[in-house]
């Protein structure tokens, strides 16, 4: 088999940018070890996503807002940002970006099952299910990729999008700047009893950090970070003595609180690729930068970075290039670093900040939040990242 792209994971990242070469004659196959049911009707697994309005930009872009309903998207008016137990605290409003809602919240779930109903649609990608990459050998003309299932297929260009623990950049040797917080991300669903405003809440506690994302009919999603040992406890705790644990961790903010469903619990290890492309080989999704949930980014880099792989691929094609040249990789990696790199490193050194528990790192941390809030060109540059 021959083909322009073969992209190595079908999550959600590497399904939108195989929907970006729609209406194309550039023949791109996926390939993923999920059996074609489990791709189709993705299970629930606890995640909802806040999207920027960007990201929402890039979706309807590639034709697939048009498939998620309505009634499964929710808006984020306005974001909370506190300091421990102090009142005080780093307010952002959708006011500020001048747009009716600061972001929106769809399930992790329902992004992935609308990318791929879009891409069955898309009549010059293909999608090899039940199969692993085994090998990878490139060279100056093209790329020879080994399956599972004894296929070999060539290609002009081999993307890897199969996650932070990406099995094909290991297979090309690519290293990356690893750091495991030995901490768990602990995510659920909860109904309560008071309203939240679309309000989403970031909690940096002492020992925890806590976020509410506002859903629809006085639901929240929740999301603990957590040492290893206390997210095991929630995992197993009994449902009322978790109830009562995650309203009081909010205080009674919103009265009664109740889980919904099931308790997922995610181990918090970033990565970011020390290169993001060598010989006709490429990185997207977390597989290039896999970042730490606090500032919700992680999926929204994502889209970010396969746009800008697209866009250098459709330059090269308009002008009879080869895809898989050097320079038009390159040009993607500078992007790309120039885009993840602050978001990463920044988000990182906050999280490290805002979780020690020394006395000048919490006078630090009250500084940081009182001059974010009032230096508006400072607070600018947050806000950026979401329009």
């Amino acid at each position: 088999m021959t083909v322009d792209i073969a992209v190595v994971g079908a999550g959600p990242v590497g399904l939108a940018f195989a929907c970006g070469f729609a209406n194309t004659n550039t023949k791109v196959v996926i390939i993923d070890k999920l059996p074609k049911a489990v791709l189709a009707r993705p299970g629930k697994d606890g995640r909802d996503i806040a999207l920027t309005h960007q990201s929402a930009q890039i979706l309807k872009k590639i034709g697939v807002w048009d498939y998620i309903s309505l009634r499964s998207i929710s808006e984020i008016k306005q974001a909370i940002v506190q300091d421990g137990y102090s009142s005080y605290c780093l307010d952002f409003n959708c006011h500020d970006i001048q747009k009716k809602c600061l972001g929106y919240l769809i399930s992790n779930h329902l992004i992935r099952k609308n990318l791929y109903k879009r891409l069955k649609k898309i009549s010059n990608v293909t999608i090899i299910n039940n199969v692993e990459c085994e090998s990878i050998i490139t060279n100056s003309h093209y790329a020879s990729i080994s399956l599972s299932n004894g296929t070999t297929m060539k290609a002009s260009l081999v993307v890897a999008a199969d996650g932070r623990f990406s099995k094909t950049r290991s297979m090309l040797a690519i290293p990356t700047f690893s750091h495991d917080f030995k901490k768990n991300m602990l995510v659920c669903r909860m109904q309560h009893e008071k309203t939240h405003n679309n309000i989403a809440y970031e909690l940096f506690h002492y020992t925890q950090t806590q976020a509410l994302l506002p859903l629809k009919n006085k639901q929240s999603s929740i999301v603990l970070t957590v040492p290893k040992d206390i997210a095991l406890t929630l995992m197993k705790v009994h449902k009322k003595k978790f109830n009562k644990e995650m309203q009081n961790n909010f205080n009674n903010r919103f009265g009664k609180m109740t889980l919904i469903g099931e308790r997922y619990s995610y181990p918090m290890i970033t990565i970011y690729a020390k290169k993001f492309t060598t010989n006709r080989f490429a990185l997207i999704g977390d597989a290039a930068v896999g970042m730490h949930p606090v500032t919700a980014h992680g999926f929204n880099l994502g889209l970010k970075g396969q746009e800008i792989l697209v866009k250098e691929i459709k330059f090269a094609i308009e002008r009879n290039i080869d895809i898989g040249l050097p320079i038009i990789l390159q040009n993607y990696q500078l992007k790309m670093h120039c885009v993840a790199a602050p978001l990463y490193f920044t988000t990182n050194s906050i999280v490290n900040l805002f979780t020690r528990t020394s006395f000048p790192a919490k006078i630090i941390r009250k500084f940081l939040l009182r001059l974010t809030n009032v230096i508006k060109p400072v607070k600018h540059i947050f806000l950026h990242v979401l329009k």
